[in-house]
């Protein structure tokens, strides 16, 4: 393996991710990423991290406070999940995408012990980002779980602070079918006497989370900060709560040594897309016709995006989706408008759930559609059709998001 090209391949062909072939990808236990820990003594213990889980919400949070940080001075390291166009997007420090050299380099140097252990992609990832941090001596690493908490590669560090954004129902084949299973997931990622900042969410997966930081002896912080008073570069329905949860986490680490001010505090709120390149979160990439992409790939997020979609004052809607297996994908369809059109098609993932069974639940619930060979014929399509008044909305899953934005 020589270039970027090969060893990319190299991860991506020989061992599964989770968001190309899904159950199957996805480690049981923590062991394979505590041997590679130790294995590299142990970056991830040589700075201190805050770590991010919950259903919807993470990756914003993430880049907020990651901006904010950067704003007040600090070196930031940041690990998010998945990756929208390159694979660098999941480590970066100071918004910089981890080096091709380095990604090289990690891959060639592990490359036995990989194949040895039979490591996941994910696993290998994780182990990456927490030695680019400390090659890079970051004064903090934000760190958002993969998938759950309690068996996410992500949780063999001990953050200075917890943050579960919310408990809604997705993967619920593997993290539980009620909200009090997928909290005690989440939940997994609270350590013995560090405070976990919770947001919103059905009173039966809090009173779980509850229970968890009473046996940890956690203190729990509820957000109290008016978000009305701050702004954040970051627009979408759902990011007033997000941002409240940031504001709780700023005060947090103002109190544990964190030197931030309130202008450092704002003007990082204001640019989170230049300081972090954060994309496809409530994106409008274009006014007339209106093109909005967005990552909602549950019902509960979908709701809220729809809800906000249905309130806007434009002519036609044309609604240019692609959906993943293993989702509640007739829910998600049952939140988008009535009068809008369909162009389904599928991203070029193992994952994606065939067009003709969107087509199918289309179909029964009597909406106008039509399917198409790649999404990027779907895309242009709908870019043909619309008039300067209209919306495009673009989502259904991050690889959709991702194969067109």
């Amino acid at each position: 393996m020589k270039t970027y090209e090969d060893v990319l391949r190299w991860m991506y062909s020989k061992l599964p991710m989770y968001q190309r072939v899904g159950e199957k990808a996805v480690k049981k236990d923590l062991r394979n990423i505590s041997l590679l820990a130790e294995e590299m003594k142990h970056p991830e213990k040589r700075y201190p991290s805050v770590h991010i889980a919950g259903t919807n919400g993470k990756g914003s949070v993430a880049h907020m406070l990651a901006s904010v940080l950067m704003e007040a001075g600090y070196t930031v390291g940041l690990y998010t999940s998945p990756h929208l166009k390159d694979f660098r997007e999941r480590i970066k420090v100071n918004g910089v995408p981890v080096r091709k050299k380095f990604v090289i380099g990690f891959i060639k140097r592990y490359k036995d012990f990989i194949e040895k252990h039979g490591l996941s992609f994910f696993e290998m990832t994780v182990g990456m980002a927490f030695q680019y941090f400390w090659k890079n001596r970051v004064d903090i690493a934000i760190i958002e779980a993969g998938l759950g908490g309690r068996l996410d590669s992500t949780n063999i560090i001990t953050p200075v602070l917890c943050i579960i954004t919310n408990v809604q129902k997705d993967h619920t084949d593997m993290l539980g079918e009620t909200y009090e299973e997928i909290a005690r997931e989440k939940a997994g990622i609270i350590k013995p006497g560090i405070p976990v900042i919770v947001g919103e969410m059905p009173p039966e997966a809090l009173e779980v989370i509850r229970e968890v930081a009473r046996e940890n002896a956690s203190e729990i912080i509820y957000p109290t900060v008016d978000p009305d008073l701050y702004e954040t570069d970051l627009k979408g329905p759902y990011q007033k709560k997000n941002l409240q949860l940031v504001l709780e986490a700023v005060n947090h680490l103002r109190v544990i040594g964190f030197g931030i001010s309130e202008r450092r505090m704002r003007e990082g709120l204001m640019k989170v897309k230049e300081n972090t390149g954060f994309r496809g979160r409530w994106d409008i990439v274009s006014e007339h016709p209106l093109i909005l992409f967005d990552t909602a790939h549950n019902p509960a997020a979908m709701e809220i995006v729809m809800d906000e979609i249905k309130k806007m004052p434009v002519e036609d809607k044309h609604m240019v989706l692609g959906f993943v297996k293993g989702k509640d994908v007739c829910a998600m369809l049952d939140f988008m408008p009535e009068d809008a059109y369909y162009y389904i098609s599928e991203a070029q993932v193992p994952r994606a759930m065939p067009k003709e069974e969107v087509a199918d639940y289309l179909k029964k619930m009597g909406k106008k559609y039509a399917t198409y060979d790649t999404l990027s014929e779907a895309f242009e399509a709908a870019k043909m059709k619309a008039g300067p008044d209209d919306l495009i909305f673009v989502g259904g899953s991050t690889y959709t998001v991702g194969e067109l934005i």
